[in-house]
C-alpha cells in the first residue's frame, strides 16, 4: 500500500472514530454512510400531547421501545419537556433555544434506543433551533420521535415542528377542551406552513372501561378524523409509579401505533361466502395460538361480521362458541325474520343485526379493540363504500343484506346491498390504509371445486341410494317446488348468481395479497349454518399448512408492495 493511500486510510478512521463518540454509538454512523442503508429516507414523527393527564414521557419511550423491536434500524426519542410541568421527574439540562448542538454523549436505554432530554422554559424554542435539531438529528438516526406538550398551539416553533415532520399524532382525551385545542392546533399548522404538511393523526387515549362514543364526531368537526383510540390509558401520575399501568390492550394498541410509524401494519380480509365464513374462526384461533398479531380487519359481508366479533375483543375460542349456538335444534330460525310484503327481499335482516348487538352492543367503531372496515354497496350509485364509523351493527346490517334475500339497509338517507357485490375480497381497502403486509382468508369456492364436489354428490348418491329412495323422490317433488332453501329455487339461484360473480372478484384480489388462505371448501351450499365446526376445523387446517408463510410474513422487513399513503384514519372517518 502507498503513503498516500495509508494517510487516507487513518484520516477516514480518525473521523469515523470522533464522529461516532459525538452520538455516543458507531452503530449511528454505520447508518448514515452504509450505501444499502441511504436509499431509506429518515423518518421525523411527532408525537405532540394536548392533556397534561396523558404520560406523554412513559408512552413515547414504550412506543421507541416497540419501534426498535419491529425494526433493526436506529431510533432516537427526543423528549421536549416543559420545565414547570406537573408531571416532569427529571431535570433537562439542556435547553432548546436558539441553535441546537449535538451533545458529546446521547443516554441509550436498555430497550435500543437512543434519548435526549430538552428543556422548554420561559423562552420558547424557535423555528432555526427546531430546523438544526432535526437536520443534526437526521444524519445520524433513522427513526426520530420528537415528543412534545402543546401548550400554544399557535406558537411559531409548534408549526416549524409538524412542517418538518413526515408523520405527526396528536394525543388528546375526551372533551371539549382538548377538540378546541386539537382544532386551534390543525389550525395554526396549516396556516404557517411553508412546506407540504405531515398528517395529523389524533389519537385517542381512553380509559380502562371508557367508550368513545359520539366523540370521533365531535373530532371531525374540529377538521381532523380519529386515526384510532388507545384503550386502557392510564393516567400520567399511575404511569410514572407502576410500570405495568394500564390495560388488557393497552400494549397491544402501542404496538400498533409502533408499527404504523415503520410502515410495518398486518391486516387481515376477511372474505363473505354466508356459511363457510365459519372458516374465519378457525383462521383467528391459529393467528391466537402462535402469537401473530393483527392491526386492521377489513371484511364483507359474513367477514364483516366475524370481524367485527373479533375487532371487538371476543378471541376465537368465545367466536367458536357463539358460532356453534346455531347447532342447538331450531336455532336457525332465530335468525328468520320474514318481511311482509316481500317486495325487497324475502328478510328484513334486523334478526341478524340484534344477534351480534347481544355480543358487542351499541359499540362504535372508536370502540374497537383493533381498527375495522366494513365493505357494503351503495344502491343509489352502485359503488363501493367502506364503514369506518357509527354504529358497528348498523354497518354490518349493511354489508349483510343479500340482494334479493335481504330488505337493503338504510342509514342516514343512503341504501346499502351486501358488500360482497362490490369488493368480496377487500384486500384493497387494507392497501389503501397503507397496510404493508396483508393476510387474505378467501372462503369462496372455485368452480373447479364446486364441479368436484358436484361429482362426488353424484357419486354418492348413485352408491347409496336404494331403490325406494329413487321412486319416493320422483313422486314426492314438494322439497324442490317449494321449499325457497333447496337447491334450484329461487334463493339458490340468487346465491349461486352472486357467488358467480364473486369469484373472479375474489380471485383479483388475492393477487394483491402477501399470504392467501383458502380452505378446502368445495361445497356452494350458503345455507349451512347448522355446522359451523365442519367450517372452523377447515379454517383452522389450511391456517396451520400457512403457519411458516405467516410466521414469514410477520418477520419481513422489506416491501413486496408498495404501501400507499392512507387517505383516511386507521379506526373512524366520518
Amino acid at each position: 500500500m502507498c503513503p498516500n493511500d495509508l494517510c487516507v486510510k487513518l484520516i477516514t478512521k480518525a473521523l469515523a472514530m470522533n464522529l461516532g463518540r459525538a452520538v455516543g454509538s458507531n452503530e449511528e454512523l454505520r447508518l448514515a454512510t452504509e450505501p444499502s442503508r441511504e436509499l431509506q429516507p429518515r423518518k421525523i414523527v411527532t408525537l405532540a400531547f394536548l392533556d397534561e393527564r396523558i404520560p406523554a414521557s412513559w408512552l413515547s419511550k414504550e412506543i421507541a421501545h416497540d419501534i426498535c423491536a419491529e425494526t433493526d434500524a436506529s431510533v432516537v426519542l427526543v423528549r421536549l419537556e416543559p420545565v414547570n410541568g406537573p408531571n416532569l421527574s427529571e431535570k433537562p439540562e439542556l435547553f432548546l433555544n436558539g441553535e441546537f448542538h449535538l451533545p458529546p454523549e446521547l443516554a441509550k436505554a436498555d430497550a435500543g434506543f437512543h434519548s435526549l432530554l430538552l428543556g422548554v422554559g420561559i423562552n420558547p424554542p424557535t423555528p432555526p433551533g427546531v430546523a438544526s435539531l432535526v437536520d443534526q438529528l437526521s444524519r445520524h438516526f433513522r427513526y426520530i420521535i420528537i415528543q412534545a406538550q402543546i401548550q400554544d398551539p399557535s406558537a411559531p416553533w409548534v408549526s416549524e415542528l409538524f412542517d418538518r415532520s413526515n408523520l405527526a399524532y396528536v394525543f388528546l382525551k375526551r372533551g371539549s377542551e382538548n377538540v378546541r385545542q386539537l382544532e386551534r392546533l390543525t389550525r395554526e399548522v396549516q396556516t404557517r406552513r411553508n412546506t407540504p404538511m405531515a398528517q395529523v393523526k389524533p389519537i385517542v387515549c381512553l380509559a380502562e372501561g371508557e367508550l368513545i362514543e359520539s366523540f370521533d364526531a365531535l373530532v371531525h368537526r374540529a377538521g381532523g378524523s380519529v386515526h384510532f383510540s388507545v384503550h386502557g390509558c392510564p393516567l400520567a401520575a399511575m404511569a410514572e409509579t407502576d410500570h405495568l399501568a394500564g390495560g388488557t390492550h393497552f400494549r397491544a394498541d402501542l404496538r400498533r401505533l409502533a408499527r404504523d410509524i415503520c410502515g410495518r401494519l398486518v391486516g387481515l380480509a376477511l372474505s363473505s361466502g354466508a356459511a363457510k365464513g365459519f372458516a374465519h374462526v378457525g383462521v383467528l384461533q391459529v393467528l391466537e395460538e402462535n402469537g401473530l398479531e393483527v392491526d386492521v380487519v377489513a371484511g364483507a359481508s359474513m367477514g364483516a361480521y366475524v370481524g367485527a366479533l373479533w375487532s371487538y375483543g371476543y378471541n376465537g375460542t368465545e367466536l367458536e362458541r357463539l358460532s356453534r349456538e346455531l347447532e342447538r335444534r331450531w336455532a336457525l330460525w332465530t335468525l328468520i325474520d320474514p318481511a311482509f310484503p316481500p317486495r325487497r327481499g324475502f328478510l328484513r335482516g334486523y334478526a341478524v343485526k340484534r344477534r351480534l348487538m347481544r355480543s358487542i352492543g351499541y359499540a362504535r367503531f372508536g370502540d374497537l379493540v383493533r381498527p375495522l372496515r366494513v365493505v357494503g354497496a351503495n344502491l343509489s350509485t352502485l359503488e363501493r363504500v367502506v364503514f369506518s364509523s357509527g354504529e358497528v351493527a348498523t354497518a354490518v346490517h349493511a354489508s349483510s343484506a343479500v340482494p334479493g334475500i335481504c330488505v337493503p339497509v338504510t342509514s342516514e338517507g343512503e341504501t346499502y346491498s351486501d358488500g360482497g357485490i362490490v369488493d368480496p375480497l377487500p384486500v384493497d381497502v387494507l392497501r389503501e390504509m397503507g397496510v404493508n403486509r396483508v393476510i387474505a382468508v378467501n372462503v369462496i369456492p372455485t368452480p373447479d371445486r364446486i364441479r368436484c364436489a358436484i361429482l362426488a354428490e353424484l357419486e354418492r348418491k348413485s352408491c347409496s341410494e336404494t331403490s325406494a329412495r329413487k321412486l319416493l323422490r320422483k313422486l314426492l317433488p314438494f322439497n324442490r317446488q317449494m321449499n325457497y332453501f333447496a337447491r334450484g329455487n329461487l334463493l339458490e339461484i340468487l346465491m349461486r348468481s352472486l357467488h358467480g360473480a364473486q369469484i373472479r372478484m375474489a380471485e383479483a384480489s388475492c393477487e394483491m395479497a402477501d399470504v392467501v388462505l383458502r380452505p378446502e371448501i368445495y361445497d356452494d351450499s350458503w345455507l349451512d349454518y347448522r355446522h359451523p365446526g365442519k367450517f372452523i376445523a377447515l379454517g383452522r387446517q389450511e391456517a396451520e399448512r400457512h403457519l411458516d408463510e405467516l410466521k414469514a410474513l410477520m418477520k419481513r422487513t422489506e416491501t413486496l408492495h408498495e404501501p400507499k399513503p392512507a387517505q383516511d384514519a386507521m379506526a373512524t372517518v366520518a
